[in-house]
């Protein structure tokens, strides 16, 4: 009898022990859940300056993405975290393999912020994104993390009429106003940019062809022309 009893009790503190480990792994995994993930975005890269609409709202509010006082001082970062927080949390992570060349053609309008990615869909909603004042004669500031170099990339400027706060970028809502060539591998690339006649709000769209392998990446960054 009293070997049995040690056996129940043996069963029940393996019982409790195995419970308490399952407590414990789904409190790690919901911890977890709540922490930037940036495994996958190590390898990348954005533009800094004027910063991607991703990356600026990483940079606000990656430290306190929980703050409810987003939703009343970045309305449109908060809708963004709340669709989805991996796009700021991967924000060096935009892109598409094996276009060859045809981003025009293979990115549908309405989708250019997100590079036509689902799960970045919340960046190309119209609102009233953080702008960065900028003057018609700028620099573009890219990081890549991974100094992968760039085949080209390629600057375009909203028309002067169209309205980032009520609409969505279509491919005919802007002009290509620089296309550069080639750059070494570098973590960090900037080039000059001269925009026409603009002033007010205005997206700046850069499409990245890295030179690694056929890798296009796309970004929004909103500025605001004096």
């Amino acid at each position: 009898m009293l070997t049995h009893k040690s056996d129940q009790s043996g069963g029940r503190s393996r019982s409790t022990i195995r419970r308490s480990l399952q407590a414990l792994a789904l409190l790690f995994a919901m911890v977890i859940g709540t922490l930037p993930w940036t495994g996958a975005a190590q390898a990348h890269g954005t533009v800094i300056n004027p910063a991607s609409r991703a990356y600026q709202c990483w940079q606000s509010w990656g430290n306190q993405h929980m703050n409810p006082a987003m939703q009343q001082q970045d309305p449109m970062c908060w809708q963004a975290f709340q669709a989805n927080p991996d796009t700021m949390w991967n924000w060096m992570s935009q892109l598409r393999d094996g276009l060859a060349g045809q981003f025009q053609a293979r990115t549908p309008d309405g989708q250019l912020c997100s590079n036509a990615l689902s799960r970045n869909n919340s960046l190309n909603q119209p609102g009233a994104w953080r702008a960065t004042n900028v003057s018609r004669n700028l620099t573009v500031q890219m990081y890549d993390q991974a100094s992968h170099g760039a085949d080209y990339f390629r600057v375009y400027v909203t028309k002067q009429g169209f309205n980032p706060a009520t609409q969505q970028l279509g491919w005919g809502n802007l002009d290509l106003i620089t296309t550069t060539g080639r750059y070494a591998p570098a973590q960090n690339i900037s080039f000059n940019v001269s925009l026409p006649d603009r002033s007010g709000k205005h997206i700046l769209f850069v499409v990245w062809k890295a030179s690694h392998m056929d890798q296009t990446y796309m970004w929004c960054s909103d500025i605001n022309v004096g």
